[in-house]
C-alpha cells in the first residue's frame, strides 16, 4: 500500500481562479450564483447559475476544454515534468459549441472535432506532453470523484507514480434546460439543507489534483481513500434511504483504514433538491453518531456537475491545509426532516480528515477521504489482481446477436450495418424498455446475453461500460425539440437518457448491481478503458462484473462527429459484453490490458511488445492478431501495425476486424467477443484468416486485440 499525496491542485469556478481566490471567497461566505448570461435565451428570465467569469476569449476550442486547461496548468505549475497518466471526468465535452453548430445547420465535420468527451483529456495530454494512459470518465455528477478514485487505484497498484486527475464541465443548453425540465432548479438560488430549498443551480468549473506516490517537499494533503457505488434504484432519483451513499462512504473509510470518528468535517454533496438532501442526510446519520460538522458549498458555487467532485476535493484539501471548514452558503432555517444543521459561518479549526461526497444520475455515488499528510497509518494492502476471467460474452452487429454475428463471419457474410431495433430488443422485457431508445437497449441486450451465456446464477456486483459518443438519439432529440419549441418544452426523459452513463445505470438497475458503476468515453479506446477500470476497481474482490462496449449509429450525428465516417461510409453500430471476475474456475478464457498509451512515441511499439513478455514469448504463445485501425487514422495505424509485426516477427494471421464490423468506436468490444469465442471453441474460422480453419492448440493459445491510431493499446486473451 502506498501513500498518495496531493502535490498540486488547480481550480477555476464561479468563486474565482486558483487556490488563493477560492479560499478567500470561502472565508467571505459569499455566493457567486447569478442569472445566466453565457448564451442568449429565446424567452423568459434567465435562471440562477454558477458561471465562471474572466475565462479567455472564445476561439475554436470549446469552453469545457479551456476550463480544464486552466485548472490543469495550475496543478502542474511546479511539477517540472509530464504526469505519467491523466484521468478526467466530464459530461459535456464540446456540447456548447455543438449546440450552436447544429442551430446553424453546419454540415462540415471539422467544426465538430472537439465534440467528444475524450477530446478534453486528449487536449490536456497534448498540452502537458503526457503520453501515458489517458482515461475519460463520465458518471454524471460523480465523474470528478470517480476519476480521482481511479487515479488512486492506479497509483496504489504501481501502474503510475504521478497522475493528473479531476473533473470539468461547462454550462450549456443541454444541462441548463435539462435540469429545468426536471423541475430541479430553484429560481431563488441554491439553498442546500434549508427547509425552504427548492432545487439546484446549474454551474460550471474545473479542478485538477496532481497525485503522486513520490512524497513532495510540501504536499497540500493526502488522498487516503475512496469509494464508488451505485444505488441501482432509478435513472434520476436517489435511493430514498441513501443506501448507495452510505455504501460509498463506508467503502471510502475502509479504503483509508479510518473509522467514522476520525472524520472532522463532511463536505456534503448537498445539491439543494429536496430528495437528494434528504437521502444524503439519512446516509450520514446511519454512519455517524453524531455527525461531525457538515456543509455544502453548492449554495456558493452552484452545481458544476462532473466538476463538482473535483472542485470539492480541492476545497477539502484547502480545509485540511488551512484549517478552514466552509459554511453552507444560503442556509437560513433547518429542516426537521433532515435533523442536520450545517455550518452557517466558516469555521477555523484543526481539520485532519475530510469526507467529500458526490452523487449523480443513475445512482452513481462517489466518496473521497482527504487527510493531512501522514496523519494516519496506512491500511493493509489488498491482493492485486492478475487479469480477469471471462465467464460469458455477447455481441451485437449489423448481422444481429452473437450467434448471427459468428455465423456471418464463419460464412464470410458481411456483418456491418445497424440491426433493427426489434432484433436488439427481442429478449428484453417490454415494460423495461418502453421509454428507452437505441443505445440503452443495446447495453441491456448485451448485459442480459453475456450473463445468460455464463450459465451462472450469481449477478454482477458492478457494471463498466465504454461508449465513444453516448446516447446520440436522446441528445439529438432533446436539442431538436428544444429548438422547435422555442425552448419551452424540452423532454425530461431525453435529458435523463442523454447522459453517457445512463445505459450502464439501466443495466445496474436491472441486475441490482450496487458496486462501482463506471462509464468511460475514450473515443476508439472506450472499451479498453472500461476494461482497465474494471481491473483497477475489482482488486481484492471475488465478485463478478459486466464490462460492456457499445455505440449507436445516428444518421445525422455520426457522420458529423466520428472522423472515421465519411459520406460514403455505410452506417454501422454494435458492441460487445463480457461477464467476468477474478476467479478462474469455470471461465472460458482470461483477458488483461497490459499496455495502453495515449500519445505516440518512438518506443511505444517496443514497450507494447515488452508488456506482452517480449518477442520470444509472443512467438511461442500468440496465434492470432485482431487489429483495430479506425479509418480516420488508417495510415498511422498501418505503420504501427507494420512495425509491430516486424519487431515481434510473429508468423500469425492478422485480421483488420473493422473490415467486418464496420466503423464505430466500440468495434473493439466486438473483437473482444470474437477472441473469447475462438479461445472457447479452439478454432478460428478459415473465412476470417483467408485460409483453412486455424486450430488453437498447445501453447499457442493467445489472441491479441490491438488498438491503433492516435494511441496504442492491446487486449490479451488467453486460455484460463
Amino acid at each position: 500500500m502506498k501513500r498518495v499525496y496531493i502535490a498540486g491542485a488547480g481550480i477555476i469556478s464561479p468563486l474565482g481562479r486558483g487556490l488563493v481566490a477560492t479560499e478567500k471567497a470561502l472565508r467571505e461566505n459569499r455566493s457567486a450564483v447569478r442569472p445566466l448570461d453565457l448564451f442568449p435565451l429565446v424567452q423568459g428570465r434567465p435562471l440562477p447559475a454558477g458561471q465562471v467569469s474572466g475565462l479567455d476569449e472564445p476561439g475554436p476550442l470549446p469552453r469545457t476544454h479551456r476550463l480544464a486547461c486552466s485548472a490543469a496548468l495550475q496543478a502542474v505549475a511546479d511539477f517540472g515534468k509530464p504526469p505519467d497518466a491523466l484521468i478526467l471526468g466530464t459530461t459535456t465535452g464540446g456540447i456548447l459549441t455543438t449546440e450552436q453548430l447544429l442551430r446553424e445547420q453546419e454540415q462540415e465535420k471539422e467544426p465538430y472535432r472537439y465534440h467528444g468527451l475524450h477530446t478534453v483529456a486528449e487536449y490536456l495530454a497534448r498540452e502537458l506532453a503526457c503520453t501515458g494512459p489517458v482515461l475519460t470518465v463520465s458518471t454524471a455528477c460523480s465523474s470528478g470523484a470517480a476519476a480521482i478514485t481511479l487515479a488512486l487505484e492506479m497509483l496504489r497498484s504501481g501502474r503510475a507514480k504521478n497522475i493528473l486527475a479531476g473533473g470539468v464541465d461547462s454550462l450549456c443548453r443541454l444541462t441548463y434546460f435539462g435540469f429545468h425540465s426536471l423541475q430541479l432548479v430553484d429560481k431563488g438560488g441554491c439553498r442546500p439543507l434549508d427547509v425552504q430549498r427548492r432545487g439546484m443551480a446549474v454551474a460550471e468549473g474545473a479542478a485538477m489534483l496532481l497525485l503522486t506516490t513520490e512524497k513532495p517537499a510540501s504536499p497540500l494533503a493526502e488522498l487516503a481513500g475512496a469509494g464508488l457505488t451505485c444505488d441501482a434504484h432509478h435513472p434520476a432519483a436517489p435511493h430514498p434511504e441513501g443506501r448507495g451513499a452510505l455504501l460509498a462512504m463506508q467503502a471510502a473509510l475502509s479504503g483509508a483504514g479510518l473509522d467514522p470518528d476520525d472524520i472532522d468535517y463532511i463536505n456534503l454533496h448537498g445539491t439543494g433538491t429536496p430528495e437528494n438532501d434528504l437521502a444524503e442526510a439519512k446516509a450520514v446519520h446511519s454512519l455517524f453518531t453524531p455527525p461531525p460538522p457538515v456543509s455544502s458549498i453548492k449554495g456558493a458555487t452552484g452545481h458544476s456537475l462532473a466538476a463538482a467532485g473535483a472542485i470539492e476535493a480541492v476545497v477539502s484539501a484547502i480545509a485540511v491545509a488551512k484549517g478552514l471548514m466552509p459554511a453552507n452558503t444560503g442556509f437560513q432555517e433547518p429542516d426537521p426532516a433532515l435533523d442536520l444543521v450545517p455550518l452557517q459561518e466558516p469555521a477555523n479549526r484543526p481539520t485532519h480528515a475530510v469526507l467529500s461526497n458526490s452523487f449523480g444520475f443513475g445512482g452513481n455515488n462517489g466518496s473521497l477521504i482527504i487527510t493531512r499528510p501522514e496523519k494516519f497509518p496506512l491500511p493493509p494492502d489488498r491482493r492485486p489482481g492478475s487479469g480477469l476471467a471471462i465467464f460469458g460474452c455477447s455481441c451485437l452487429t449489423g448481422a444481429g446477436d452473437t450467434g448471427a454475428t459468428m455465423t456471418g463471419i464463419r460464412s464470410g457474410i458481411p456483418i456491418a450495418g445497424t440491426a433493427p431495433i426489434d432484433t436488439i430488443s427481442k429478449d428484453l422485457p417490454p415494460g423495461l424498455i418502453r421509454r428507452l431508445k437505441r443505445l440503452p437497449r443495446m447495453a441491456l441486450s448485451l448485459a442480459v446475453s453475456a450473463h445468460k451465456d455464463s450459465g451462472l446464477k450469481q449477478k454482477p456486483m458492478s457494471v463498466f461500460m465504454g461508449t465513444g459518443w453516448g446516447a446520440l438519439s436522446e441528445t439529438y432529440d432533446f436539442l431538436t425539440r428544444l429548438g422547435e419549441s422555442d425552448e419551452q418544452f424540452p423532454s425530461p426523459t431525453d435529458f435523463v437518457g442523454s447522459v453517457h452513463n445512463s445505459p450502464a445505470s439501466q443495466a445496474a438497475i436491472l441486475f441490482g448491481a450496487t458496486g462501482a458503476n463506471i462509464t468511460t468515453s475514450g473515443g476508439d479506446y472506450s472499451f479498453e478503458q472500461a476494461l482497465i477500470s474494471a481491473d483497477l476497481l475489482l482488486r481484492g474482490t471475488d465478485k463478478t462484473a459486466l464490462v460492456l462496449g457499445a455505440d449507436e449509429g445516428h444518421a445525422t450525428l455520426s457522420p458529423l462527429l466520428d472522423a472515421s465516417i465519411s459520406p460514403a461510409t455505410s452506417l454501422a453500430d454494435g458492441g460487445g459484453g463480457l461477464y467476468l471476475g477474478r476467479l478462474r474456475e469455470g471461465s472460458k478464457c482470461r483477458v488483461r490490458v497490459p499496455f495502453y498509451q495515449n500519445g505516440l512515441t518512438d518506443d511505444a511499439v517496443p514497450a507494447l511488445i515488452d508488456s506482452l513478455g517480449g518477442q520470444r514469448k509472443l512467438q511461442k504463445e500468440c496465434a492470432l492478431v485482431l487489429a483495430g485501425i479506425p479509418a480516420a487514422t488508417r495510415e498511422k495505424g498501418e505503420r504501427q501495425l507494420e512495425r509491430f509485426m516486424d519487431l515481434s516477427a510473429l508468423p500469425v494471421p492478422v485480421v483488420r476486424y473493422r473490415q467486418y464490423t464496420g466503423e464505430f468506436t466500440s468495434a473493439s468490444a466486438v473483437a473482444a467477443v470474437m477472441a473469447a469465442s475462438y479461445l472457447e471453441t479452439g478454432l478460428v474460422p478459415g473465412a476470417l484468416v483467408q485460409g483453412d480453419d486455424l486450430i488453437l492448440a498447445g501453447k499457442q493459445n493467445k489472441i491479441l486485440v490491438l488498438g491503433m491510431g492516435h494511441g496504442l493499446s492491446v487486449m490479451e486473451f488467453s486460455r484460463p
